[in-house]
This record gives C-alpha cells, sequence and structure tokens, in this order.
C-alpha cells in the first residue's frame, strides 16, 4: 500500500495558513469564554473545582439515583464501574451538607466508595497544572530557539504548539471533557508531539540539501507513518475505553485523538505554508547576488 503523497506546490502556501488560522481563532475565543466563566482554560473537574465522587454497585436505575439525591450538587452519574457500578460526581458541600451526605449514602448504599476534594486543594491543583503547562511551554521554547536559531522557523514551531493545545482545549469544552489530572498529563503529552512533529519538518527543510518539495515530500513521509502509528494505537485505547466505560481512560485518549489530528492539520498546512514562504523569501535574497554580473577590467 503506497502511502499518500505530498506536494506543497499544488497549494497556495496563504491558503494552506489560512484554514488552521481560523481554527485557531475560534478555539481561542471558546478557551477565553470558558476562562472567564470559570477560572481556567478548560472546564475544571474535581480534581480542580473541588467536589464529591461516589462509588456505588446496585441495581437502582440513573432516575432513582438522581431522586435520591434531590438537594446534593449532583453533577454527573456515568455507568461502567464493574458489575450494575456508577461513579457519581457531585459539586463542592459544606462541612454539615458532607456529613448529612455521608450518612445517608452509607445507608443506603453501605458498599459505596466516597471520595472529597475540597475548593482549597483543588484550587492548589489549579496553580500547580497552570504552572506545568507554562513551564512545558518555556522549555519548549528555548530548545526550539537554540535549534534553529532563526526567528521565524522557530517561532512557527511554537505557536504551532500553543495552537495544537488550544484547539484541543476548545474541543474538549464543546464536547465536555472535563480538565482533571489526567486530561492535564494527555496536554502535556501533546506538546511533545507537537514539537516532535514541527522540529521533524522544520529541521529537514532548514537543514538538508535538494528541492524544497523533495524535502517536503521526505519529511511527510516520516511524519505521516510516525504519527498515524500513534495515532492507531490511542484509537485502540479509546475504543477499548468506551466498550469498557472506563471514563479516565476514555478522556485521556479522547485527548490525545483531538490533538494528534489538530497537529497534523497544523504542521503540514500552517507550518509548512511559512516554511514555504520563507524558503522562497531566503531565496529570493540569495539570487540578486549569484546573478550579479561580473565586471572585467579595463585596461589603462
Amino acid at each position: 500500500m503506497e502511502l499518500p503523497r505530498y506536494d506543497i506546490n499544488k497549494y497556495d502556501p496563504k491558503r494552506m495558513m489560512l484554514i488552521p488560522f481560523l481554527i485557531f481563532l475560534v478555539a481561542a475565543a471558546i478557551v477565553g469564554f470558558t476562562f472567564v466563566n470559570t477560572g481556567m482554560p478548560v472546564t475544571p473537574g474535581i480534581d480542580f473545582a473541588g467536589g464529591t465522587a461516589v462509588t456505588i454497585h446496585t441495581t437502582d436505575t440513573k432516575e432513582q439515583i438522581q431522586a435520591f439525591y434531590t438537594g446534593y450538587p449532583l453533577t454527573s452519574i456515568d455507568e461502567g464501574v464493574g458489575s450494575a457500578g456508577y461513579y457519581i460526581k457531585f459539586g463542592p458541600m459544606s462541612n454539615e451538607e458532607m456529613m448529612k451526605f455521608n450518612e445517608e449514602t452509607i445507608a443506603k448504599y453501605p458498599d459505596a466508595s466516597i471520595d472529597q476534594i475540597g475548593a482549597s486543594f483543588g484550587a492548589t491543583l489549579q496553580s500547580q497544572a497552570l504552572i506545568a503547562l507554562l513551564f512545558a511551554f518555556i522549555g519548549m521554547a528555548v530548545v526550539v530557539f537554540i535549534a534553529f536559531r532563526k526567528l521565524v522557523p522557530a517561532a512557527t514551531v511554537v505557536f504551532a504548539g500553543i495552537a495544537d493545545i488550544t484547539i484541543t482545549a476548545g474541543v474538549m469544552n464543546v464536547l465536555g471533557i472535563e480538565l482533571s489530572l489526567a486530561t492535564t498529563a494527555a496536554l502535556l503529552m501533546l506538546i511533545g508531539y507537537s514539537v516532535d512533529s514541527n522540529i521533524l519538518l522544520t529541521s529537514k527543510v532548514l537543514k538538508r540539501q535538494g528541492k524544497l518539495t523533495d524535502k517536503m515530500a521526505g519529511a511527510f513521509h516520516t511524519g505521516f507513518i510516525m504519527t498515524t502509528t500513534t495515532l492507531a494505537a490511542i484509537v485502540a485505547m479509546l475504543v477499548v475505553a468506551l466498550i469498557g466505560q472506563v471514563p479516565t481512560l476514555y478522556n485521556i485518549a479522547a485527548v490525545l485523538v483531538i490533538g494528534l489530528i489538530c497537529d497534523m492539520i497544523f504542521t503540514w498546512a500552517f507550518n509548512a505554508g511559512v516554511l514555504r514562504l520563507y524558503m522562497e523569501k531566503e531565496e529570493g535574497k540569495k539570487q540578486p547576488a549569484n546573478n550579479k554580473p561580473k565586471i572585467k577590467g579595463t585596461k589603462s
């Protein structure tokens, strides 16, 4: 089976850059709106907002469970925790509410497992997660600028990483995937995937000899195999998590699938378009000097 061919000359570079950039703007607006409302770029889950999670095994229906917990800040009821199991999430509660909640839950479901995260601890985790993402971006930017030492290609790699995370966060908000410790780890992984694919493209274009089309095609061949192999493995994990109804694993896999698709779009459309314009400009600067006619000496 022959791999898809990539010929950048078939497309106008500015049009290639336009579509991913518009997607980024829409995602940035969604992330900004969420940040204004929640204080986080993605709707925070229990890990960051605080709350209570209860795991129960019962033959009660969702409607019966919802009726039992009337008066409490119930946020979601997920199925699939073992046989006839439910994973129930609640928002933050006062100490008095929590004590009453625990008594009623244990009385109704003696085998229930109750986990609580306080709002203050969730706020601490929020700040730590944001610091982790910030340091990851700073580290990425430093490494990229040291590797290339050219402003435009290096800045494009950094922007592609930022755009990849921003679009993924925007899609998470649309699909209702909450920000948790697990999905934060997935976002950090995406920074590595994004930098890897974009550095592959940029290094082959800048540091190898030959025609731009050949260098792009070679980079695409390697990058396509690398990304699709990873994507196939993660899709398999997503399917397993969906069949087994494992919410945490499903959320991690979903975030990675979204991010890898965004990375492919930005790497081979936006970054490739920028590199083509940059290389054509650089070649245009060199050409006049090479074609300058030589002045022959005159006899006195």
